[in-house]
């Protein structure tokens, strides 16, 4: 008989490094019921991954609303991700990543005393704040799971310092499941689709793909990133900056202040998935506090600079794919400069392999559950 498995997932990170698990569960229906519940902790931007990959939810809690807090996911998704637990009764529950629906949807289980797998298991930057919440969100799952799929053996040690040894396996990123798949798709089409969309940025000249977002950059941190993105622009004319710009107002006011009316400066809304593999793949660099980035770009040789402080995924700043810069105005434009007129730092940072899996993460997720009695 089948095992019924529910997974969870709200966010647009958490569909795409889901979705590929959900096609792979699908393929053995002999093993595997599985029913696909989205919190709506993300709306517009879930939508379009799921509809990109083509996935339609068995139940959509349509959580997100103006304004919402950490309180109102927290409280809304655990009341309604236990309604779905009641309905369903699974076997085991899936959630993914450090998000608060991965969270809510782990103690929601727990507390229906169901069985969790939590894949990307075991990242840590240490810091409580850093990022804030996920530090402590993938903290307590990590403590409420029972199955750890964690992606590098970096994440496993991590895990292994906190007492968490049993039922721990290292099977890499689902991302890159994802990237590949997206790629496959979207290689059916013509490239002109893409530039059309992409009207008004040059694409002869070298495209620094810029993304951030972060709560703990917000205020005179995020302000220092968006200044040194604009020193960047006004030092080399042979340079587009491309923003797609998050839809939180902590990260528009600054943005829109600092980096609107410049004509090689690109402000756009967040791009459904398929345009924003598309443009990775195109562009010369990228400048991010993203985390799915960090893991994807290496797949494409793309070097990533990564405005944080601190970062969970470590594999790539010691691999060499990924360089950690900070906050610094100063810092910011240096690194890229670098990269843009020393061909060879860029030829040395684009080359490494990807640390962070081969796109087969999904197979050995599911051999794994099938082999779990």
């Amino acid at each position: 008989m089948a095992r019924k498995i529910v997974t969870i997932f709200g966010t647009r990170p958490e569909a795409i490094k889901l979705c590929p698990l959900v096609y792979e569960l699908r393929r053995h229906p002999d093993e595997f019921k599985l029913i696909v519940c989205v919190t709506g902790q993300h709306r517009e931007m879930l939508d379009q991954v799921l509809d990109f990959f083509q996935i339609k939810p068995d139940y959509d809690l349509n959580l997100m609303k103006q304004n919402q807090t950490l309180f109102d996911i927290t409280a809304d998704g655990l009341k309604s991700i236990g309604s779905v637990l009641d309905a369903e009764q699974p076997d085991l529950v899936i959630v993914q990543g450090d998000t608060t629906t991965a969270f809510v949807g782990a103690l929601a289980a727990f507390y229906k005393q169901i069985k969790i797998a939590h894949i990307e298991a075991g990242l840590r930057t240490y810091g409580k704040y850093s990022p804030f919440p996920e530090e402590i969100n993938r903290v307590l799952v990590s403590h409420l799971a029972d199955y750890h799929f964690a992606p590098t053996e970096s994440a496993k040690k991590n895990l292994e310092k906190e007492g968490i040894t049993k039922n721990v396996w290292v099977v890499g990123n689902t991302v890159i499941d994802a990237l590949f798949l997206g790629l496959s798709i979207i290689r059916q089409e013509t490239d002109q689709k893409y530039y059309d969309f992409f009207k008004g940025i040059d694409f002869t000249k070298k495209i620094i793909l810029v993304t951030g977002h972060r709560r703990e950059s917000f205020g005179e941190p995020f302000r220092n990133i968006c200044n040194a993105i604009r020193q960047i622009a006004e030092q080399f004319p042979d340079v587009e900056i491309v923003y797609p710009v998050h839809f939180n107002p902590n990260v528009r006011q600054p943005v829109n202040e600092i980096l609107g009316g410049h004509e090689r400066i690109h402000l756009i809304e967040p791009l459904p998935y398929p345009y924003m593999i598309w443009l990775m793949e195109k562009c010369y660099l990228i400048l991010t506090d993203s985390g799915g980035i960090q893991e994807e770009a290496p797949s494409l040789h793309k070097p990533v600079l990564v405005m944080r402080d601190v970062t969970e995924r470590e594999e790539g700043i010691q691999a060499g794919t990924a360089r950690l810069l900070g906050t610094s105005s100063e810092n910011i434009v240096l690194q890229v400069s670098n990269l843009i007129q020393s061909q060879e730092s860029y030829t040395a940072m684009s080359s490494h392999i990807n640390p962070y899996g081969d796109g087969n993460a999904s197979k050995r997720i599911s051999q794994l559950l099938s082999s779990i009695k």
